[in-house]
């Protein structure tokens, strides 16, 4: 039984701008993540707020809007066998320091901000995130 998926990946200002984009996508073909649909853009605060809205009451979610809309990001809908499980695993843990060897946040994460990449974390944002940026 195939469990084909779709998630949401970003990779996020700091790794834009270090011209990690192409290493990370490498990362994505070795692992059976196809890059379905990919875009370059720079969010708006506004739109960085609406898109960590889940976030809101959280008290690094001012922070997060601001680092997100910091810089250019790079979105893509990444499309595999239980893409969203594969990904958060080659994510890595949010804090780069207890990210496992070889996870992109090991690799490249500057900080617990400064993270590099962001995935869905289950099917229904996975929807929602890939709407937010790539509307039909």
């Amino acid at each position: 039984m195939s469990n084909l998926e779709q998630t949401l990946s970003i990779i996020k200002p700091d790794a834009v701008e270090r011209n990690l984009t192409e290493e990370i996508k490498k990362i994505f073909n070795k692992n059976s993540l196809n890059i379905k649909d990919s875009k370059k853009l720079h969010v708006t605060k506004d739109e960085a707020a609406e898109f960590y809205r889940v976030h809101q009451s959280k008290p690094f979610y001012n922070d997060l809007c601001a680092y997100l809309s910091s810089g250019p990001i790079v979105v893509m809908i990444l499309e595999g066998e239980n893409a969203i499980s594969t990904y958060r695993k080659l994510m890595g843990a949010t804090d780069p320091k207890d990210a496992e060897e070889n996870t992109i946040r090991k690799l490249y994460g500057l900080s617990i901000d400064k993270n590099s990449v962001h995935g869905s974390d289950s099917l229904e944002n996975a929807k929602k995130e890939i709407n937010f940026f790539f509307k039909n």
